[in-house]
This record gives C-alpha cells, sequence and structure tokens, in this order.
C-alpha cells in the first residue's frame, strides 16, 4: 500500500512508538489533556515471559502482560488510537510532521513523536534457558536479585557487565558463580582481585545444557568442567537500543547506543522526544512509567499555542 496524499492524510498530534510502561504512561497522560493520539506497538516486549513486576508502587508482583493489559485499557478509555504494528521508517517532513512507515504499509503522521521502544537483551545459545526465563533466568539484578536471595547463583558472561552483576548479587547471596560460556573473563586485575576476595568462581568451559524442572533451574552442565547446582542465573552478554528509529532522523546517542534526552525529554532532533529504557538510567518499570508522564507533560507543553501561554519578561 502506497503512503496516503500528504495534503488529506489524518494528521495526530503526537505518535508514540512502543507500548510498555513509559509509552503507556504517556498514552494515558496526553489524552487527559485532550490530544490525539496514537500508540504503535509491535508486540514483541523484552520481558515477554517475566514473571512479576516488582517495586511499582500498589502493583507489587502484578504481571508484565496485566500491567500493559491495564495501560492498554486505560489509553482506549482515553481515546488513545492502539495500532499493533512495526515501524520500519520514519519520514521527519518538516519540524512538525513526522511520517511513520509500518511494517503492513501503514502511513501515520504525527506533529510529535516519542520514542518508548526500550531496548532487547544479547542471549546466548543454551537449551533449557528460554523455559527458566522469567522465572528462575533473569537480566536484571535490580528488578530479580530479592528473588535468588540465599541461592545459588550464576551470572553468564564477561568482563565488566558481569562482574558489575555478580558484586551486585553479593546484597542477596553469598554462593555466585560467573560462567564465560568458553570465552575469556576479560576481568582487569582489580576486578579480578575483588571476585576472588568475595569467593565468587568463575568457569570458563562453554555451558552446554541447563538443567531444569518445570521451569525451575536446577543445575548448569559444561561441555567439560563438572556441573553446578544452580537456583537462579542472570544474564549479562550485553544489551542494545531498539533505536533504528531514532537512528534515521538522527538523534544524538551516547556511548552505549542509548538516547540522549535532557531534563524534558526532547532529543537532539526538533519535536522527538524519548523516556523508558531506551534512555540513559536505571532500567526499571516504575522509572519507565514516570519517564512516560514527564515526557507528556513535555508534549503537552509544546503544543500550547501561544495565545495561551504566559510570556514571562526577563
Amino acid at each position: 500500500m502506497a503512503p496516503q496524499n500528504r495534503s488529506t492524510q489524518h494528521i495526530f498530534d503526537i505518535a508514540i512508538v512502543g507500548a510498555g510502561p513509559a509509552g503507556l504512561s504517556a498514552g494515558i497522560w496526553l489524552g487527559r489533556f485532550l490530544h490525539d493520539v496514537v500508540l504503535i506497538d509491535s508486540g514483541d516486549p523484552r520481558n515477554w515471559e517475566a514473571q512479576e513486576v516488582h517495586g511499582y508502587l500498589g502493583f507489587e508482583r502484578v504481571r508484565p502482560a496485566e500491567l500493559r493489559g491495564r495501560g492498554r485499557e486505560a489509553c482506549r478509555d482515553y481515546d488513545t488510537t492502539l495500532i499493533d504494528a512495526r515501524i520500519d521508517r520514519v519520514i521527519h517532513h518538516d519540524r512538525d510532521q513526522f511520517e511513520l512507515l509500518s511494517d503492513d504499509g501503514r502511513s501515520i503522521s504525527a506533529r510529535r513523536l516519542l520514542l518508548t521502544t526500550g531496548i532487547r537483551d544479547d542471549w546466548p545459545n543454551i537449551p533449557g534457558l528460554e523455559r527458566c526465563y522469567g522465572r528462575t533466568v533473569h537480566t536484571c539484578p535490580n528488578c530479580d536479585g530479592y528473588e535468588s536471595r540465599q541461592t545459588s547463583t550464576a551470572v553468564i558472561g564477561t568482563g565488566p557487565k558481569a562482574a558489575s552483576v555478580a558484586l551486585a548479587m553479593t546484597t542477596w547471596t553469598d554462593t555466585i558463580t560467573i560462567c564465560t560460556h568458553g570465552a575469556p573473563p576479560n576481568f582487569d586485575e582489580p576486578t579480578a582481585e575483588a571476585l576472588q576476595r568475595l569467593d565468587i568462581d568463575v568457569i570458563t568451559d562453554p555451558v552446554e545444557l541447563l538443567e531444569e524442572d518445570h521451569r525451575e533451574l536446577r543445575s548448569i552442565h559444561f561441555a567439560h568442567a563438572p556441573s553446578i547446582e544452580c537456583q537462579h542465573l542472570f544474564i549479562a552478554m550485553g544489551q542494545h537500543a531498539r533505536d533504528h528509529l531514532g537512528a534515521q532522523i538522527g538523534c544524538e546517542r551516547n556511548e552505549f547506543g542509548f538516547i540522549i534526552i535532557d531534563a524534558h525529554h526532547h532529543t537532539s532532533v526538533w519535536n522527538v522526544f524519548a523516556a523508558g529504557d531506551i534512555t540513559p538510567g536505571a532500567q526499571l518499570a516504575v522509572r519507565a512509567a514516570a519517564g512516560g508522564a514527564e515526557a507528556a507533560l513535555s508534549i503537552h507543553h509544546s503544543l500550547i499555542p501561544a495565545e495561551r501561554r504566559v510570556h514571562r519578561q526577563c
């Protein structure tokens, strides 16, 4: 399907790409401001099998799918348009109009753009891992470290990322093993000494299999090294921002690939905003939701016409 003629196409006030906590929160708030909002989501969330959201005031232990479902219903209550599609391309026609082209041939135009597409974790190819993900295999010690307290816990990864996750886990357990999955550990001398002082073992043999029972991790089997008992596993093999749209229109990013925003969630591109895990900061659902709300307020203020503003004199 060819894009619609720009002169006849409906133009939304705001297009939000990504319906996680940040995007849904923004959709709710912008709906409350009576804006014409479209929220587009590919239906491929990062935490697709996570069992619970933790530390979210009033929603402790809610399932991520339930939280997203409630958010979508609230958006509908405020007349936000929901579209299930993947946005492949964004065209910045001018400072006040963006055209989004979806994988199913749609063309969606809006005056403001909010990117809340989050991140994607890098995963090793290990049999059994997918079965345990969300219950006893995790990616974030801040989110799921408490559930691993006083258990035998492993971290898969190398370098500073794996070391930082292992050291973070010492808050909850003193039985920690780093598995490099056949790669060199890549720890500098101070890091290696710190791990040794805390009795954190490092196994460099490739992991062959995660043994589980009803999605509960029981042990890790290696190609040559003896297997180890393990009840929780954290993946620390890297992550990347889902930022193909921000890259297309030239949003400035930091050295880790996250979109840089100012105090008002505005990116380096005029009228493009970002919130949630795609921006630098703690990767927590509650923080993403708060960021979505803050971005919504900034977007709303950017749309207020001049005659409704107070002009301050210096």
